[in-house]
């Protein structure tokens, strides 16, 4: 009975059946940590690659506006500036190595203007880019404002023009989206239509792949590709797909000289089933080298150059 009261009592010390270890010695260090936080675990590693490769991702928000971006590294910063895509803060690490790439972009930004210079300690960094290796050097891009796909045909109008617009269907790659940009400013065209979901948004990929023409060539988001197709063929624009077996060749395409949106898929899989019904004629480019498909980037152009050649 004895040994039961000194067990209950709530004295410092040894107690029974403690093997003479102070209450201290007994106390844990709680519950083992989920393998995904605990250093070096592959768990962990596999969480952290996860993490980076949704870094490079640009999620989108509903509306006319897409979220944020962080370009990082110092190479891929010093890279979006010379191409002037839009930053709103360059982030630069405390007692930073002064190397040519830090001292060029610090230099770009200061010449830009309109860009914030932060100096930010290291933690800081690590956790704006989820443990991405910064080096020292991040670049915010603003959210980019896509227009509304009616404005496209509006400001052709404005300009006393015929409306050129290329529809991306199914385009995932941002450089692609950015080719498109460039060769829709190159030929005279009034802009560029991606589809909300499941597609290449306007990126400092997209922006650096544009050569600067992202500046002064609109971009529209549509909830709905198909229904926005239909509102341009209410309003008078002939809807053009591009596929491998299209029942006209690009040369016989008349449409092209006047109110035009042509549509290009991804190389992979083409225009999807609905898109490709909306479309008033589907058009091939002959390819005599025996290539069977092209990038959308490159078929793009291609067709914006006879649109071009034959409006002039």
């Amino acid at each position: 009975m004895a040994a039961n009261n000194r067990r209950m009592s709530g004295k410092k010390g040894a107690q029974v059946g403690s093997g003479g270890q102070r209450r201290r010695g007994l106390e844990g260090k709680g519950p083992t940590p989920p393998a995904e936080m605990r250093k070096g675990h592959a768990k962990q590693r596999a969480a952290q690659a996860k993490t980076r490769r949704a870094q490079g991702r640009t999620t989108q928000r509903r509306g006319g506006r897409s979220a944020s971006e962080l370009v990082v590294g110092r190479n891929p910063v010093v890279e979006a500036l010379r191409e002037g895509v839009p930053a709103s803060t360059l982030y630069v690490q405390q007692f930073i190595d002064n190397d040519e790439r830090v001292r060029e972009a610090l230099q770009l930004a200061a010449e830009r203007g309109g860009i914030n210079l932060m100096e930010a300690p290291r933690p800081e960094l690590d956790r704006m880019t989820n443990g991405l290796n910064h080096q020292g050097l991040v670049l915010q891009v603003p959210p980019y404002e896509y227009a509304h796909p009616e404005d496209l045909v509006a400001a052709a109008h404005d300009e006393g023009q015929d409306p050129l617009i290329v529809a991306l269907d199914g385009v995932t790659d941002p450089r692609n989206l950015g080719a498109v940009v460039r060769s829709v400013s190159a030929f005279g065209g009034h802009g560029v239509l991606v589809p909300e979901r499941r597609a290449a948004g306007m990126t400092a990929g997209a922006w650096k792949t544009s050569a600067g023409t992202a500046a002064r060539t609109p971009v529209a988001r549509a909830t709905n590709l198909t229904r926005a197709l239909e509102a341009y063929k209410k309003a008078g624009v002939i809807v053009v797909g591009l596929a491998a077996d299209g029942e006209a060749e690009l040369g016989d395409l008349e449409a092209l000289d006047g109110p035009v949106a042509i549509v290009v898929g991804s190389e992979g899989k083409g225009l999807s089933r609905l898109v490709g019904e909306t479309c008033d004629v589907r058009v091939r480019i002959p390819m005599p080298g025996g290539a069977e498909s092209l990038n959308a980037g490159v078929a793009a152009g291609i067709v914006l150059y006879e649109a071009a050649r034959r409006r002039s």
